[in-house]
């Protein structure tokens, strides 16, 4: 096992409710398999420890202390196996599960020839529906990024960050974008549980008045009860993200009606094979299900992507343009963005290869003496 931590400026300052990012830290995880075979995986998070209880650099202390023994002594073409082993070992951490199984199936997939899709059950679609977070927390400047994004086709479905000032404020910021962008492109909101349940009831209700579409994680995880109040009586649907944190926790989420949409993310859910067990649950209960994504790079967005490919239905589309919030790129061939959506790759195992120099000069222990290589995205 290689672990390593780059950092990546994004193209603008992105604002959530708990932090603002600059950067996205990134643990890149790398198998390297007796019979000569690379898997590769990502991990990260939002804001550091800001978004949750793992980080990037206690993902990669997690792994190379507690992981790295258990994989060494196992065999990487049985992968249910080998993660099994890891979870009787390792008590939560999902992120770094989902890192070190994604690079296991990358392996894999390089092995037998195939992409990750087919070794999750087969792919049903080779493109996916991409929406844009607007983040600036600038009704202008979100406003001119939105049109920007619509004229170049590239998304016309979009996220707003609120929860961080005043309600009426927020609201205000949601119904003007909307006006401007009227029936041309979908306006969701993402509180990042930063309400009480009491200003989530007026908020959803000023919201979907604003013609809103949908309003994600509006209270703590926890206040399963609330979330349960708060789906009874929308007008508009309301999707469960941080809550869900694995199988367990969608199945409660489901038994008590807490939720209309369930972002289903890898990473939260502990894995890919986790991920797709969540969205079983939701189909099972009826649940609409998202796309969603922790802002992976490169790696972890295709890795999410292999696994929705083989959801029966995506009704909410996805959110990963994890990459594309970046400044820099770290495959040798960025990932295909276009018409509003993602191609999936199609190559064996993730189907991307890294850029050697590119990831050698964003390593957070690079010497820095590298000469500079012409940045690959532009904001």
């Amino acid at each position: 096992m290689e672990t390593n931590i780059l950092e990546v400026p994004t193209v603008r300052p992105h604002v959530l409710a708990m932090a603002t990012m600059e950067a996205q830290v990134v643990c890149l995880v790398r198998l390297h398999c007796s019979d000569g075979i690379e898997g590769v995986g990502e991990a990260t998070t939002i804001g550091g420890l800001s978004y949750g209880p793992e980080s990037p650099e206690g993902i990669k202390l997690a792994i190379d202390r507690y992981f790295d023994p258990l994989l060494r002594s196992g065999d990487a073409t049985r992968i249910a196996s080998l993660m099994g082993v890891i979870g009787k070992h390792v008590v939560g951490n999902h992120f770094a599960k989902c890192a070190v199984e994604t690079a296991l199936l990358d392996a894999q997939g390089k092995r037998l020839g195939v992409p990750v899709s087919e070794l999750l059950g087969g792919r049903v679609r080779d493109r996916l529906p991409v929406l844009w977070t607007l983040a600036s927390g600038d009704t202008g400047r979100d406003i001119e990024e939105a049109e920007a994004m619509l004229a170049s086709r590239r998304h016309n479905a979009f996220k707003l960050k609120i929860g961080k000032r005043p309600l009426g404020e927020d609201v205000a910021h949601v119904a003007a974008i909307k006006r401007a962008l009227g029936d041309r492109a979908s306006v969701r909101v993402d509180v990042n549980m930063a309400w009480d349940e009491t200003v989530a009831r007026q908020g959803v209700a000023m919201l979907a008045d604003a013609g809103c579409d949908l309003v994600e994680q509006p209270i703590m995880r926890h206040n399963r009860a609330g979330m349960a109040r708060l789906a009874a009586r929308s007008p508009i649907p309301i999707m469960a993200d941080e809550a869900l944190q694995g199988p367990a926790s969608a199945y409660d989420y489901a038994t008590a009606a807490a939720a209309d949409v369930f972002a289903v993310k890898i990473e939260q859910s502990g894995g890919l094979y986790a991920a797709k067990d969540v969205q079983a649950i939701a189909q099972a209960a009826g649940i609409a299900v998202y796309g969603g994504t922790m802002l992976e790079a490169a790696v972890g967005t295709a890795a999410s992507a292999h696994v929705f490919a083989t959801f029966p239905t995506l009704p909410f589309g996805t959110e990963l343009f994890g990459p594309l919030l970046l400044t820099e790129e770290i495959l040798a061939e960025p990932l295909d963005y276009a018409d509003y959506g993602l191609g999936v790759p199609d190559g064996p195992g993730l189907g991307v290869t890294l850029d050697e120099e590119r990831i050698a000069f964003l390593r957070r222990d690079a010497a820095r003496t590298t000469i500079s290589l012409p940045s690959a995205r532009m904001a």
